[in-house]
């Protein structure tokens, strides 16, 4: 008995340590792209949105499909288009894309289920179109290259935050069904923690964004606004995990599991920040 559990704490301390190091690599990388900006974070983002792509098309089996080949092919036009804006509106290549997979749908009846056909085209939405406010972002012209932080302030920073406190504090359960080990106190740490993190992060760079006080209040205000909508974005990654009953979306971070898992939160928040630092600042 003695032996086993010591065996769970070493799998433990392994567990922490494997998540800590692949974290430490992933924010590094991640500091080196979206610092560099330009085609180099438009390429990494593209890359990133079609690996999420076929992570969730993978809990639908459409990953290898043609409808699925068709939702990366896409997923790259997208991105052309974010780089180039060959097509103004781009409405309507999610709109030449629908007519595609309706195509596919009838034309290869019955191999695929209505279901299957709805999660392609919800995938480009739900992963590419929403990661790449990362990208658009940091292409503000007005401050882009240091907003673009904000975005991981009310996600990855509201995530820790959350951690801490509900590790310490948690009482009440937020969603025992979704997520057992989330606490109300702890949703209530993310989101005030990560508004001051963007508060001293936006302190320390406010005279490089030649902003007032008061445009630090604003966007930290925003960072809690986008803290909260996280918690969302968590909770639906987790209720479409529990509704097909998997663990993980994938396995390329160790220790964090998939390019889905890690991002869940930002994939949300990302086009907040964007949307309201546009309008607001």
């Amino acid at each position: 008995m003695a032996e086993n559990s010591k065996e769970t704490n070493i799998d433990k301390k392994s567990g922490f340590v494997q998540r800590l190091i692949s974290g430490i690599v992933l924010i590094a990388i991640l500091l080196v792209i979206i610092i560099l900006g330009g085609p180099v974070l438009l390429i990494s983002m593209g890359i990133i949105s079609i690996i999420g792509m076929w992570e969730l098309y993978k809990v639908f089996n459409v990953h290898k499909s043609v409808a699925g080949i068709f939702g990366y092919i896409f997923c790259a036009l997208f991105y052309v288009n974010l780089q180039f804006g060959f097509l103004r509106e781009t409405y309507l290549l999610f709109v030449v894309f629908l007519i595609v997979e309706l195509a596919i749908f009838v034309f290869s009846y019955p191999n695929y289920k209505a279901e299957q056909i709805m999660a392609v085209f919800f995938g480009l939405f739900y992963v590419a179109v929403m990661i790449s406010f990362i990208y658009q972002t940091r292409s503000l012209p007005s401050n882009g290259a240091f907003v673009v932080w904000l975005i991981f302030c009310c996600s990855w920073g509201a995530d820790t935050c959350a951690y801490c406190v509900g590790m310490l504090f948690g009482k009440h359960k937020m969603s025992p069904k979704l997520s057992p080990k989330k606490s109300v106190e702890g949703a209530i740490g993310g989101i005030v923690g990560a508004a001051l993190i963007a508060a001293i992060y936006l302190i320390i760079v406010r005279n490089y964004m030649n902003i007032v006080w008061l445009d630090i209040l604003i966007l930290s205000a925003i960072v809690a606004v986008g803290a909260f909508i996280s918690i969302i974005g968590d909770l639906a990654a987790s209720a479409i995990k529990r509704f097909y009953d998997i663990k993980d979306y994938g396995n390329l971070i160790p220790g964090h599991g998939g390019i889905l898992d890690r991002f869940d939160s930002v994939i949300i928040t990302a086009p907040i920040i964007y949307l309201l630092s546009f309008y607001f600042v």
